[in-house]
């Protein structure tokens, strides 16, 4: 379909072309591609629930975290930010930041690793925006490394997702970081200029849902 223009905070563009897919699958009127993002930071501040996007600027090895903040740096595939400086027991992960999916999902080469060891997996279905069904394996991953930040225990539906082949990850444990990871921070901030993720920890980790840890 043909959206005539659409504005969304700084985001202002003129024609748009987009497929049209069932609200009920969608689970909202639109859903904001990355492709409209590019030049952008999106903050989402769970704290006061607000979202907001708003133009970045290049800046030089802004390396000064707030207190309570911790700075993942990451590099940019196909418009998307993925963290290659990820580990899980000792293993080499890409995350891909995924804010469009509300659960964190694994690819069969990581699944391929970790199903022999800890509780087994529970089978689950997922509905996908174009309403498909995908089969996954629910379970937990033990600590997961990125940066200076640790999440011990965080939950993943291990599937052949097709972003995983579409970014070239099939074949390398990768993670699609959902929003029931980012939802354990206070604030969220993806910059797309500058290739960084900015988190604001709990004002409590030790009361966090999972453990959260800070190096």
């Amino acid at each position: 379909m043909v959206i005539p223009s659409l504005t969304v905070s700084s985001v202002a563009g003129a024609r748009i072309e987009a497929p049209a897919l069932a609200g009920e699958d969608l689970g909202a009127a639109g859903l904001l591609g990355i492709d409209t993002l590019q030049g952008h930071a999106v903050v989402i501040d769970f704290d006061r629930k607000l979202m907001s996007v708003a133009p970045s600027t290049r800046h030089h090895a802004r390396d000064d975290a707030m207190p309570g903040e911790i700075v993942v740096r990451a590099r940019s595939l196909f418009g998307q930010l993925v963290v290659t400086d990820a580990w899980c027991a000792g293993t080499r992960v890409r995350v891909v930041l995924d804010t469009g999916s509300p659960v964190s999902m694994g690819n069969l080469a990581l699944q391929r690793r970790f199903t022999r060891r800890g509780r087994a997996p529970v089978p689950i279905e997922l509905t996908s925006v174009t309403g498909g069904k995908v089969a996954a394996a629910y379970t937990q991953l033990p600590a997961v490394t990125m940066g200076g930040l640790t999440i011990d225990a965080l939950p993943v539906a291990f599937s052949d997702a097709a972003p995983f082949r579409q970014f070239g990850l099939a074949d390398k444990p990768a993670i699609l970081l959902g929003m029931d990871a980012l939802q354990l921070f206070r604030r969220v901030e993806i910059d797309f200029t500058n290739r960084e993720l900015r988190l604001a920890l709990p004002r409590d980790a030790r009361t966090a849902p999972r453990s959260l840890a800070a190096r």
